[in-house]
């Protein structure tokens, strides 16, 4: 099956990446980022798996995703439970990848009208 992008600009869409970077709309962004389909686009202030913290998963409390997609850098690596507690209380899932995988699940989502966040982390 052929994909093709849609070029309304409508969504934020995972246009690409590299393992320094993710494009959003065509726009490189070269740091962590926060991802929602029908909100700007936010830096996310975390540069490595170690430095996260509650704090980093609670600034998506208010934009109420049904589903946060995690990318853990290049490889897979699963915050701990106190890390993402906050959205299990408010009923938002967490689901862990690499980057790479988190870009392209995202992208699924969100073509399907999903309520999907992307917490995409890019180490320095």
């Amino acid at each position: 099956m052929k994909l093709h992008q849609d070029s309304s600009g409508a969504l934020n869409t995972v246009t690409g990446y590299g393992a320094d970077y993710v494009e959003i709309n065509a726009v490189r962004h070269s740091g962590s980022l926060l991802v929602l389909p029908e909100a700007p686009v936010i830096p996310w202030p975390v540069s490595s798996f170690d430095q996260l913290g509650a704090e980093h998963f609670a600034m998506l409390i208010d934009a109420a995703p049904e589903v946060v997609i995690f990318g853990s850098g290049a490889r897979l690596r699963f915050p701990h439970p106190r890390l993402t507690a906050a959205l299990t209380a408010k009923r938002i899932g967490v689901e862990t990848m690499d980057f790479k995988a988190a870009c392209r699940t995202y992208n699924i989502l969100m073509a399907e009208g999903r309520k999907v966040a992307a917490a995409l982390l890019i180490e320095a």
